[in-house]
């Protein structure tokens, strides 16, 4: 028995939106393409298309200067929903060929190679049926990198490393020393604070990484994480962290405001859109929250953000006075805004939710009590979900219903019924 068999496949794909966006719009194909939710010169690009990598394009370029880095680029608007079309459509090609063991995020999955199915040979032969079914049942503008390894995380660099529509097999042998082209931040979980603490230990590239002993990444990392990548690196299949298991801790929405909302009055009433979207997502995954937090960035530089404690809800009202009362406390009353956020964190699951004995929320009359604020809520819930946000809101969001459009976050595929 082969002692690291090769057990996981990795399907990340290629500049995703801006591909997406050349499969939609057959003038862009073959052109520089970027990416950015809304068509202004002090947006950043979200995604941009090998052309315009070429050029020095690249994920979170401002707008005026990918128009100085590549001379005739083509800035388009995201359009989420159309990407969440075409994300299903890829997993669905995928799964035809081998089974999807999870979905990441809108541009990455894995599977889990059975152990019939180990062989160098045969798992090429798997990721060139996929990419053979994304060009015949989705579109042949859309790519995917491939990466076949022992683990799941060597899967995923191996898919990173011969972008676009690459496929690399690393098997056990070909360790460490394939690694050793890359530099640290090129390794998934090392960031811009992880790169520090390596060079304070005296690691600055791969090889150095891939050599030390597991003690050392041990404190590089202050914890099993050094351990885990320790084992990584050497072929290991380890199961995952219960500790990193995902659990969603926070909900939230920001928006980058095009010129026309950039005045304070009109800043707010996206502010309020925002907070209605994540109240309803809120309610959708049956949870309360104690805590909502805003945050703005001014045009001219700096940025504020305040929270407020709540008592335990998923009530849209109150989020609605809370945002008002927030709103008040901001500095520079007066000056123009780039961009707001709002987060709802400090989450209780409905289902664990044990409301007070003592109900003190006044009534109308003796004989006409108030009734729970739950109904309306599932009410307007409904009527979104039927027929558009547009359909009901709340009086705060009133002169931004058409703003602030879905947005696609990593690791998180929005509902398009909870977004239209």
């Amino acid at each position: 028995m082969i002692s690291h068999p090769l057990t996981a496949l990795f399907v990340d794909f290629d500049a995703y939106f801006a591909s997406v966006e050349q499969h939609l719009q057959p003038h862009l194909r073959g052109k520089p393409v970027g990416v950015a939710p809304v068509l202004a010169e002090t947006s950043c690009c979200i995604a941009a298309s090998y052309e315009a990598k070429a050029c020095g394009v690249s994920t979170g370029t401002r707008v005026s200067d990918a128009r100085q880095l590549c001379p005739g680029i083509q800035i388009v608007q995201a359009q989420p929903a159309r990407y969440i079309e075409l994300h299903h459509q890829l997993v669905a090609a995928v799964e035809s060929c081998i089974h999807v063991e999870a979905v990441l995020s809108i541009d990455e999955m894995w599977c889990w190679l059975p152990y019939n199915l180990r062989e160098p040979e045969t798992t090429q032969r798997i990721a060139r049926e996929i990419k053979e079914a994304i060009h015949r049942d989705v579109s042949p503008w859309i790519t995917g990198s491939v990466g076949i390894a022992p683990n799941r995380w060597l899967a995923k660099m191996a898919s990173k490393m011969r972008k676009p529509d690459g496929l690399l097999v690393i098997e056990h042998h070909h360790l460490p020393e394939i690694l050793y082209p890359l530099t640290l931040r090129d390794l998934h979980g090392v960031g811009q604070a992880m790169e520090l603490r390596l060079h304070a230990q005296g690691i600055h590239d791969v090889r150095t990484l891939c050599h030390a002993t597991r003690h050392h990444l041990h404190t590089a990392w202050g914890g099993v994480g050094g351990d885990r990548l320790w084992l990584q690196l050497r072929g290991q299949e380890i199961p995952d962290d219960p500790a990193s298991a995902h659990v969603q801790r926070s909900i939230g929405h920001s928006h980058v405001l095009p010129p026309d909302r950039r005045h304070p009055d009109a800043a707010i009433a996206v502010l309020h859109k925002l907070t209605q979207k994540a109240a309803q997502r809120l309610r959708h995954d049956r949870q309360l929250t104690s805590n909502i937090r805003i945050s703005i960035h001014y045009l001219r530089g700096g940025k504020w953000k305040h929270h407020m404690p709540l008592e335990t809800t998923d009530d849209s009202l109150v989020f609605a006075r809370a945002i008002a009362q927030l709103w008040k406390l901001r500095p520079q009353h007066a000056e123009p805004l780039l961009k707001v956020s709002i987060v709802l964190d400090h989450f209780t699951h409905a289902g664990n939710y044990t409301p007070s004995l003592f109900d003190t929320t006044p009534s109308s009359s003796p004989s006409q009590p108030t009734k729970s604020p739950t109904s309306l809520n599932a009410s307007m819930d409904q009527l979104v979900k039927k027929f558009g946000r547009q359909s009901i809101y709340l009086g705060g969001a009133h002169n931004a219903i058409d703003a602030a459009p879905m947005r696609i976050s990593f690791g998180h595929i929005p509902d398009i019924e909870l977004e239209k």
